[in-house]
């Protein structure tokens, strides 16, 4: 296992030097100049001059390059251009309020997700399936816009059942009591897509020869689409879960933006509506290193569900 692990490591290698250098590449040649950004309109010749020396956009290129990798390395991205606070203390403070909203969402909805999979494929055919897969479509089809306003606007303003929007200062008030509506507006925009698709992974599994085995031999229907079923249609959920986090993190950013959560996806949109480069570069080099480690920690996790899971 081991093995394995660092085999993974050292194959991840060549897929992020890749993305760094395409990052670099985005930002340096294709971005502009950001010591006009940074300069204003204003400004002289030398005052973007000395702009440049303080960035290092006035060494050559293969310099600047290794000045990016040793940022990355060292995890010191320098400070915002619009803040003047540091990039790394950006991303650990703005990195909790995400994972408040991001680790019930997955957990219910995946949860959820798994459960009504479960009993919509035992009623397969049936017109309670036809009924719940024409709710999801008409559930898809709403913009995750009218979700937030209708929710927002019904339980918070309205019925007071929930705060407007806002954030606290403890883990527990956050979680009880400013998390509570954004996940319940995440799990109703994702549930639909997730019955869907987990509905497939396990019709997928039901005409597989082991279910006509396991019913020859009597089993009850229960017991084999909960036991039998629901352990190998565990390796796809498995993967879209793994594959899905790193983009909730930051495609949760329409919550934390309308709910004022001070997240990871609203810091994305205040640095791109600020030309702020070193936060995205940081955040984008963070997430592409993210998603390469939930794919390794998807493969040892198949392993654990099903130990026929050869890992190589």
């Amino acid at each position: 296992m081991l093995a394995y692990i660092l085999r993974r490591l050292w194959q991840m290698l060549p897929t992020m030097a890749g993305v760094v250098l395409l990052v670099f590449i985005l930002f340096n040649w294709v971005g502009g100049d950001p010591a006009y950004l940074l300069a204003g309109k204003m400004s002289d010749a030398a005052e973007i001059d000395n702009i440049r020396r303080q960035l290092g956009t006035d060494q050559p290129m293969h310099v600047q390059l290794w000045m990016f990798v040793r940022q990355i390395l060292t995890f010191d991205f320098g400070n915002a251009w619009s803040t003047g606070e540091p990039v790394s203390r950006i991303i650990a403070s703005r990195l909790g309020p995400s994972l408040t909203v991001l680790i019930p969402l997955t957990v219910l909805e995946t949860a959820t997700g798994i459960a009504l999979a479960l009993a919509v494929a035992f009623v397969r055919g049936s017109l309670t399936d036809r009924a719940v897969m024409i709710a999801c479509t008409v559930g898809m089809s709403v913009s995750i816009l009218v979700y937030i306003i209708a929710f927002q606007y019904g339980l918070a303003y309205k019925m007071g059942l929930f705060p407007v929007q806002g954030w606290g200062a403890g883990l527990g008030e956050n979680l009880l009591r400013y998390a509570a509506l954004p996940v319940l507006i995440g799990l109703a925009v994702s549930i639909a897509p997730t019955l869907r698709l987990y509905r497939s992974f396990v019709l997928d599994e039901v005409q597989q020869d082991y279910v006509r085995t396991a019913r020859a031999k009597g089993l009850s229907e229960r017991r084999i689409m909960w036991v039998h079923v629901l352990r190998n249609a565990a390796i796809p959920i498995i993967t879209h879960v793994m594959a899905n986090l790193p983009a909730l993190l930051i495609g949760a950013f329409l919550l934390e933006r309308f709910f004022g959560i001070p997240g990871i996806g609203r810091e994305v949109i205040l640095a791109v509506e600020r030309s702020d480069f070193p936060v995205i570069k940081a955040i984008t080099v963070y997430v592409a290193a993210a998603t390469m480690l939930f794919n390794l920690l998807a493969d040892l996790l198949y392993q654990a569900v099903d130990p026929r899971v050869q890992l190589a």
